[in-house]
Order: structure tokens, then sequence, then C-alpha cells
């Protein structure tokens, strides 16, 4: 994995980046869901270390809040108005972002979805992401290894981004449930699923305090719960409180999703069990590279071979390996984490 790696508003962008005399013409522009979120940020690192080194102008727009749809919608007619050449989104409705999408495609805009891809995917011209479906699966197999024979009577809640249920939190929810053994009904669903072991599901807008409201929630419903897939680490540090709060941080296994600094600690602390860990960072990069080869050759980025997206790789981090379960160490972790 190591070779993986040899504040604005609707109003106006932030430019970050500026390069040689011609870089008036190669703008890029970043729009993500917020500009707090670490995630966000060290994507925003990346795309401006990349611009200015191919001396590209970048230009960062970003929502007030995770799911301001309408400011993204503007940050994307804004850049069309000044002639960027490209457009990296992580979208926060998926598939109402489509027609602002279509529109700068229609303007000659390469548009690169990173980490969230749209619905349709092919609604962009690219997605950059982590394969979350994976990402959700490897940490159901590991939660389900680690269980043991107890994973056959666990009591499972889930913990997820909100009900709109944009595409990244179906897929790492529907991952983990399978990587757990449930058989899923329909896999674009959260929640429809009829086995006994599902205690329920709670949306968190992918923060510590929804993390903790969501797992008090679940707990009132069924105080037993043993087994938590939170959407993300933030998710899951709330809900660590809100069991600690009843004196049950000990006896329940928390699994998650991003692989920020904070997270990768709370696994070395035991608050997180294990975590999948995506790289925000190389996406943002590529795609910079990407909406370069697309100015100077109109060349477009290809897939993955066999995915519908350019795959930027995933891994579950935990100091507790599980047999048949592929994983790296807390420390291997660290050296590749963000925020």
């Amino acid at each position: 994995m190591k070779n993986l790696f040899k504040l604005a508003a609707s109003a106006a962008a932030i430019t970050v980046a500026a390069g040689s005399a011609h870089a008036a013409g190669e703008t890029v522009c970043l729009i993500t869901k917020t500009d707090t979120n670490p995630f966000f940020v060290k994507m925003k690192e990346g795309a401006t270390a990349k611009a200015e080194e191919l001396g590209m102008t970048l230009k960062a727009f970003a929502g007030k809040v995770d799911g301001d749809h309408e400011t993204q919608v503007q940050a994307i007619e804004t850049c069309i108005l000044d002639g960027a050449k490209g457009i990296l989104l992580t979208a926060s409705d998926t598939s109402s972002i489509v027609p602002a999408v279509q529109q700068a495609r229609d303007a000659g805009v390469l548009v690169i979805a990173l980490d969230t891809p749209l619905s349709p995917i092919d609604s962009a011209d690219a997605t950059f992401a982590t394969d979350n479906y994976k990402a959700g699966l490897l940490i159901g197999q590991w939660a389900k290894a680690k269980m043991g024979a107890a994973a056959a009577d666990a009591k499972i809640a889930t913990l997820d981004l909100n009900v709109s249920q944009p595409t990244v939190d179906v897929l790492r929810n529907q991952g983990f449930l399978d990587g757990f053994g449930v058989d899923l009904a329909d896999p674009n669903v959260i929640g429809d699923e009829d086995d006994p072991r599902l205690v329920g599901s709670d949306v968190t807008d992918g923060n510590e305090e929804g993390g903790r409201r969501a797992m008090e929630n679940l707990l009132a419903k069924d105080s037993s719960i043993n087994v938590v897939h939170t959407i993300n680490e933030p998710a899951a540090a709330g809900a660590y409180e809100a069991l600690k709060s009843i004196g049950r941080e000990n006896d329940v296994l928390i699994v998650s999703v991003d692989g920020g600094c904070p997270g990768v600690q709370n696994v070395e602390s035991g608050v997180i069990g294990a975590t999948s860990q995506q790289y925000p960072l190389l996406m943002a990069s590529l795609g910079v590279e990407a909406v370069k080869k697309w100015a100077d050759e109109g060349v477009k980025p290809e897939n993955t071979p066999g995915k519908e997206f350019y795959d930027t790789g995933v891994a579950l981090i935990t100091d507790q390996p599980a047999e048949g379960v592929e994983s790296i160490s807390v420390a291997e972790g660290l050296d590749l984490c963000w925020g």
C-alpha cells in the first residue's frame, strides 16, 4: 500500500494554486461536500499539490454542511462560466446533481466523481473512488471471524449516513452485511433484510454527535447489541461514547470505514476493532492529472479492468488480524492516514 504515495461557499471559490502563463485556460474545480471533514481537507491538499506541479489553477468549492446540494449546483455553474477544463466532485445528492453535471459535460468540461459515484455511475465521465462495497465487505468478514461461533447469535446495529441513502452509504452497509453473512434482499437498499440478528439501523450524518444519538436510539430498542457497523470513524467515536455511558464500551465490537488518523488511533486504542482505509489524497491528485490530460490531449481516464470506476485502493487496518481476511497493521495505517 505504501507504493500509493512515492473556505468555500456558493458565492465564490478559493483559488489555491496557480501555474504557468497558460494556466488561466487550464482551471480545475474541486467541489466537496464540506470543507471541514478531514477526508475532504486531504482531497484539497492532494488537488492543490498536483495542480501546482502541473501548472494549473485549482478553484475549491464546498457545501456549507453535508447534504448542501444547492451550493454544489451553483459551484458547477460557476465552474462552467469560468471556463474550467474539469470538475472533481464529491456529490451530496448523487442523482439530483446529474442535470448540472450533464450541463457541464455538454459544455466540454470533464467531470470526475471522487469517492461517491453518481447515480447512475456513467453520469460522470469517470469515477475515482474506493471500492466501498469491498471496504464494507472487509470489515464484515473481519467482524464475523472475530466473533467466531458467537456470530450466529450476534445482535447487529448499523449506523448509516442519512435517509437519502447515497451510493457510498448503501455500498458500505451492504458490503458489511454480506461480509458478516447476512443475506441481502435488494443490495441497493438499506434495511430491507430479514435476518433476525439485525436490531436495526439509524442515521448519523457522518459525525460524532449523530453517532452518539443513533447508538442511543438503537440501544433503547435492544440493549444487547454487540456488533456495530458505522458509516465512518466520527460516527464510530460517537457510538463508543454512547456505549461507554452505560458501561458497555468493552463488550461491543465496532467496525468502520475511512482511515483518517484519529480513526486509526482509535483502532490502536481499542475504540474501533478494525477500519477500512481509503485514500482521498490519491483520488484528488489522480483527478487533477486526468483533467490535465483531457486539456492537453482530449483523452478521458479509463476504469480499472472489471470495474465501473478507477479503484484507488482500500486496506483493512487492525492489530488483531483474522485468518483469511487480508489486513495491514495499525502502524502501517498510521503511515498512510490523513486528517
